[in-house]
């Protein structure tokens, strides 16, 4: 008898690198793998949109659509290239009009896409319905998606197999064209168990020959495990991903997994160890240079309890590092359960994990549910759809006062038509008012990157990756001191010796040079801070690290006590800063794009 056939679908060049790098791979550095990758006999990539498309021009100074093309032009022609789309979302954290679904679906099209994943983390079908449409009418195959996830303890009303099937029911009687569906577990939190009722009521439930794929991450280390449990179960397609981007918080191994079936009756894709391995050593040669962040290559048996994505993890310990703030993380982590549990169940993938990734923190940063972060307080109110279960009254309370917005009970994508900051129109404004080109490229580019594609289009976007450089040992001048101690990060320790100076590092045996910037203060009570100068003036100080996204006033404004006078850009937030007190400002100490640190004077008055 024939085994089965399994359809394999690498992530290494989308998943991969946004749960290992937070996205941050550049296009010329990773190229070559991909025609390693084809030529070891892989047909089916998943190649841009997600989190992949606004890194490109936020960390990378590179345009997504330049990639795509280049990636289809390696892949071939034949190959099934897969994007990630959010429903109403597509590829942006806020949602977008009926305008800007359509000009998604029809750029991706236009830019090599084969299939474009659809999901929505509320599991709101609602929001699959347009977004759905569009893909299918712009010729695209559509792979539509239950997102899963397990609750913390004691939490109980969504994310169990009746709810799944629920979800599953509503989207076979909406009508919604699609061409296969994913189960998507983006926090790799699901229990084999679940995972194996669930597939079996989905084979069940949905018409004969219908393809059914699982998606998880190793993160909470039982990935392999519910891979199983799928195939068992009937699944007909499962992602994996190539070393060194794999494991960790990515997909597991696809040479792990191909050793987990082995006497088993599936074969995975029709993938060849030796040929895998070959694969897998030009991959790791492209990504030599790289920083490879200790927590992206291990399992965490606190996942389940926040839950924290893979791809969403590295994202934000990246930008943890970026702002010196890396060690506030575990306490993050911690907070997140909470959120979790009065945000109302949505699936903890993006944007939703972003949500809730930012109220944890500014709960550890400002003190306990001080300050509502807008995307996580617009979705208790119902600005994104509807949520599994009700969220916490309180905190839509502090939400709606502190926003100042009604909760509504609106489709999410009635309220965006409504909105003329989405339209197409006001994207359209926004280039003409920077003397920037306008083409559909540049409009979807505007619209989901604001000021930063604005940037891009410009010439003025920067590169944010991090690489290691390595040299070879040098004997330290006789002015210079050495010492040698023990670090640990995340529970593993590294033998490290100090060359005589801050930047030079021996770490088991190799010499690495480290960009070392002052650290963060412990601890900020809000937002701003404010204390007399020597001069007797108000100095306005940064009450957390960042980088400076808006300046509002000018030296000789007057302004009123609680006015806004800069935002501060941390953690994909913006984050106002206000006057303490009435008064003329006396100078401005930043600029806009200048990167600050905690405490840092931003105005006197």
């Amino acid at each position: 008898m024939a085994k089965k056939y399994i359809d394999v679908m690498d992530t290494t060049f989308r998943d991969g690198f946004q749960s290992v790098f937070g996205g941050r791979v550049l296009m010329d550095d990773f190229l070559p793998a991909v025609a390693a990758a084809r030529d070891a006999g892989i047909s089916h990539f998943e190649f841009g949109g997600g989190a992949r498309f606004q890194s490109l021009y936020f960390y990378l100074n590179e345009d997504a659509f330049v990639m795509m093309d280049k990636f289809r032009e390696i892949a071939g022609p034949n190959a099934n290239l897969q994007t990630l789309a959010r429903g109403v979302n597509t590829v942006m954290l806020d949602t977008g009009n009926r305008e800007l679904i359509d000009l998604h679906a029809k750029m991706f099209k236009k830019h090599g896409t084969t299939t474009i994943r659809n999901f929505d983390a509320l599991n709101d079908v609602e929001n699959l319905k347009y977004s759905g449409e569009r893909i299918v009418h712009h010729g695209l195959k559509h792979e539509i998606v239950v997102t899963m996830m397990d609750l913390p303890p004691k939490c109980v009303g969504a994310h169990d197999v009746a709810f799944y099937e629920k979800t599953l029911r509503a989207i076979l009687d909406s009508g919604i064209p699609y061409h296969s569906i994913c189960f998507k577990d983006a926090s790799g939190t699901s229990s084999p168990q679940k995972v194996y009722e669930t597939l079996k009521m989905a084979r069940k439930l949905v018409p004969e020959g219908t393809h059914l794929r699982l998606h998880t991450h190793e993160t909470a280390g039982v990935s392999v495990a519910c891979y199983l449990a799928a195939l068992e179960a009937g699944v007909d397609g499962i992602d994996l991903a190539a070393s060194p981007v794999s494991g960790g918080t990515s997909q597991p191994d696809i040479l792990t997994m191909l050793h987990a079936v082995k006497g088993k009756d599936y074969d995975l894709g029709g993938l060849e160890l030796e040929k895998i391995l070959t694969y897998e050593d030009v991959l790791q040669d492209c990504l030599k240079d790289y920083f490879m962040p200790p927590e992206a290559v291990q399992v965490s048996p606190l996942i389940p309890f926040s839950p924290m994505p893979g791809g969403a993890l590295t994202a934000n310990t990246q930008m943890l590092r970026d702002n010196n703030i890396l060690h506030k993380f575990p306490e993050v982590i911690k907070a997140m359960r909470e959120v979790v549990e009065k945000g109302g169940y949505g699936t903890s993938v993006t944007p939703v994990s972003q949500f809730y990734f930012q109220q944890a923190f500014n709960n550890v940063m400002f003190g306990p549910w001080v300050k509502i972060a807008e995307g996580y307080g617009k979705m208790v109110l119902g600005y994104f759809g509807r949520t599994p279960v009700t969220p916490n009254a309180e905190v839509v309370a502090l939400a709606s006062q502190q926003l100042k917005l009604e909760p509504t009970t609106k489709n999410a994508l009635e309220l965006a038509d409504a909105d003329e900051t989405k339209s197409l129109s006001h994207v359209r404004k926004m280039l003409e008012e920077a003397n920037l080109t306008v083409t559909d490229e540049n409009l979807l580019i505007a619209a989901a990157c604001k000021e930063k594609g604005i940037a891009f289009l410009k010439g003025e976007a920067k590169v944010n990756v991090r690489k290691i450089e390595k040299e070879k040992p040098a004997t330290p001048a006789a002015s210079t001191g050495s010492s040698e101690f023990t670090v640990t990060v995340n529970g593993q320790k590294y033998h490290v010796r100090s060359e005589g100076n801050d930047t030079t590092f021996v770490i088991d045996g190799e010499v690495y040079i480290i960009d070392v910037k002052d650290g963060a203060e412990e601890g900020v009570a809000s937002c701003s801070a404010a204390a007399s100068n020597t001069n007797g003036g108000r100095e306005i100080k940064a009450g957390l690290p960042g980088s400076i996204f808006k300046v509002l006033v000018n030296e000789g404004d007057k302004v009123k006590k609680g006015q806004p006078v800069i935002v501060i850009e941390a953690m994909k937030m913006e984050i106002e800063v206000t006057s303490p007190e009435d008064g003329v400002v006396s100078s401005v100490k930043v600029k806009q794009g200048d990167t600050i640190v905690n405490n840092q004077v931003l105005v006197t008055l």
